[in-house]
């Protein structure tokens, strides 16, 4: 048949993460649960290092900066999950999952390159400490920050132009409870192997350029720690890195394993709860990762809380 002739798809339909009507209520809840934990933690650590002068520092600017798009990238998945559970369909326009998709590409690529930034800044405040101050200028974090943005938004204007200008026009069921591109190239009714080699090539080069850089900087910043004398220095600055290194191995693991590894012909439910951890568990780790294992940063908390209450 002539795709011309074909209905086009106007909506989605999600097949969720669960068909068991017994558990729609816990799973409400729990997600719900998760999702006020990370707005609230993460707004709260934004605050807190907006509102010390203290924190104004690079490292803590780059936190605020994670903290920020942390909130955007759980917002995009997490609210619309909930209307879900709480409706007998589970559907999005074709432009609400365009959107969706082109915010959830930008915001994972903004995460990815914003912890890569973060090695790179401890490397410089672990292995050059008196030059720190010269080399990370606000000027430079700003810079860091807005490319890493600027790339992330436009290699999502690409993607999400490459899988959206292809026909729809047979099924409309997505085997997942968002728009993400492997089951929406599924339902594409011509070629998708273009779409195929540029979302392979914009991942490759974004994933690449990641590891490398948390590689090397943890390289070199291991063999700094190692050379001091100091124990007391080698724990310093091991505790300095350990949030960071969580954090990082928490995201890069979910992630890879949801698209580095080969898949059958549907998203089962390893698959789903891989992604649930790295699209809504992770943003909610992190700025608990951070504020549990800081003492400036829960001295901060302490002294806050004691303030005002």
């Amino acid at each position: 048949m002539d795709i011309k002739n074909k209905t086009r798809v106007t909506m989605f339909e999600f097949s969720g993460l669960t068909d068991d009507e017994e558990l729609v209520p816990f799973l409400f809840t729990f997600f719900f649960l998760v999702y006020m934990v990370t707005i609230v933690g993460n707004m709260g650590m934004l605050a807190v290092v907006c509102v010390c002068s203290s924190l104004h520092t690079p490292m803590y600017y780059f936190l605020g900066s994670l903290s920020l798009v942390d909130i955007l990238y759980s917002s995009v998945i997490t609210p619309n999950l909930l209307s879900h559970f709480l409706s007998s369909k589970k559907s999005i326009s074709f432009l609400g999952c365009a959107l969706q998709f082109y915010f959830f590409c930008s915001l994972v690529c903004s995460e990815t390159l914003l912890l890569s930034t973060m090695s790179y800044d401890r490397y410089v405040a672990i292995c050059h400490p008196l030059h720190y101050t010269l080399i990370m200028t606000k000027k430079k974090c700003f810079g860091l920050v807005f490319s890493s943005s600027f790339v992330s938004f436009l290699q999502s204007v690409v993607q999400t132009s490459c899988v959206f200008s292809l026909p729809f026009c047979g099924s409309n069921h997505i085997d997942h409870f968002y728009c993400d591109i492997a089951p929406l190239l599924k339902l594409s009714c011509s070629s998708t192997l273009h779409c195929n080699i540029v979302t392979g090539i914009l991942v490759a080069v974004c994933g690449m350029y990641t590891m490398m850089t948390i590689f090397l900087s943890y390289t070199f910043i291991f063999i700094s720690i190692f050379r001091m004398a100091s124990t007391k220095g080698r724990q310093k600055a091991f505790s300095t890195c350990s949030s960071h290194i969580i954090c990082v191995l928490i995201f890069m693991t979910a992630v890879f394993f949801v698209y580095l590894r080969p898949h059958s012909g549907t998203f089962d439910k390893q698959d789903k709860m891989a992604s649930v951890f790295y699209t809504i568990i992770t943003p909610m780790l992190n700025p608990l990762i951070y504020g549990l294992r800081n003492q400036e940063v829960k001295r901060i908390f302490v002294q806050t809380i004691l303030k005002y209450f």
